[in-house]
């Protein structure tokens, strides 16, 4: 489709305010930081003393200056307290790797500062913004929500869906309408649907002209492989989807590796593995690592664990050389699982720390 978004979206992120550096890497602005001051979990409230209302002021002035021990100790709420230390030592870390993506990537190195998931989502959500900004592919952009925000998956008359789950468990909850809405649940009120939409030619524009919260996040993606007739006399037709979200998907991972990496690489979906010779494998979630580790080794895998699959995807390299020497040529398989709940939450530092690199980071 050509229909390209004529604002920033996913603007609550802060990708507008990040700079690039010579690599093409993303270093924060004063401006970055004053927007993560101002999220619920750092902003004034009216409860807040005097000391949070001193340090905040400051911040918001010089966001990068030193902020003591006594300083955060003045505060009177425990809570407050410790979410500007998190804040603190996650803006420090990022400050002295020098951008958004060495940070992230240290973050997952042995013995580096515990970051909350949801500063992790955040800088992911940046990032996955700055790959994308010149992509006009709605299905692009909504596969690369599953980078940052956790999925629902269902199966519904043999297509595999996936919903924003924050969104279909507050819908669920409240009929869309808050605590208003969960008030009148509890009342027994009937409450009005809300419509969840399936990503598709008719609504793409409309998803692309949406911004953020939830009005974006009701959009569902199909990620259903390729669709398959059984003729007579045992052929079989093979349909190939017009918009595939595994194939948007992959394009997104594709993007990511070659951002980090500096390397090309090709991703494709594949109904499954026929591959004697399978030397590697990653996971891209809790699950699917653990089903590939099984197969792997030949453990016995049951069936419920074998449907939670979702697809798996075959990963090459452009160029072979950029492949650890004992598998080079030899293709990596990707795994995307659903858990016993039907929850995906997609680690995109999988492919950070895992893909079997002749020069890893």
């Amino acid at each position: 489709m050509s229909d390209a978004p004529s604002l920033p979206i996913w603007s609550s992120c802060g990708h507008e305010l990040l700079n690039r550096d010579a690599r093409g890497w993303l270093s924060p602005t004063d401006g970055y930081w004053r927007l993560w001051l101002q999220r619920p979990e750092l902003a004034l409230v009216e409860e807040s003393c005097a000391a949070e209302r001193a340090l905040h002021a400051a911040l918001m002035a010089a966001p990068t200056r030193a902020v003591t021990a006594a300083e955060l100790d003045a505060f009177e709420d425990d809570d407050a307290r410790a979410n500007h230390r998190l804040f603190l030592g996650f803006r420090d870390a990022v400050i002295a790797a020098g951008s958004l993506e060495a940070a992230y990537a240290g973050f997952f190195q042995a013995g580096a500062i515990q970051i909350p998931p949801l500063f992790l989502d955040l800088v992911v959500q940046a990032l996955v913004c700055r790959l994308l900004e010149d992509e006009p592919d709605a299905w692009a952009w909504r596969a690369a929500e599953m980078l940052f925000r956790r999925q629902r998956v269902s199966v519904q008359d043999g297509r595999v869906l996936s919903g924003d789950s924050e969104v279909l468990d507050l819908l669920n909850e409240t009929g869309g309408l808050g605590e208003l809405g969960r008030l009148l649940v509890q009342g027994g009120a009937a409450l009005p649907a809300t419509q969840i939409e399936v990503l598709g030619d008719d609504n793409a524009p409309r998803y692309l002209r949406s911004r953020e919260g939830a009005g974006r996040f009701n959009f569902v993606l199909d990620l259903t492989h390729e669709i398959q007739n059984e003729l007579p006399h045992g052929l079989t037709l093979t349909m190939t989807r017009s918009r595939s979200g595994l194939k948007a998907l992959a394009s997104v991972l594709e993007k990511w590796v070659r951002h980090f990496h500096g390397v090309a690489v090709k991703i494709q979906p594949e109904a499954r593995v026929e591959d004697p010779s399978w030397r590697w494998h990653v996971g891209l979630d809790v699950a699917s690592t653990a089903l590939l580790n099984d197969l792997y080794l030949g453990n016995e895998v049951d069936s419920e664990r074998q449907r939670r699959l979702i697809s798996l995807f075959r990963l090459s390299f452009a160029d072979p050389m950029d492949m650890r020497a004992d598998v080079r040529g030899k293709p990596v398989y990707l795994g995307l699982a659903m858990g016993p709940d039907g929850l995906l939450k997609l680690k995109p530092q999988n492919l950070l720390l895992n893909l079997p690199l002749a020069n890893p980071m």
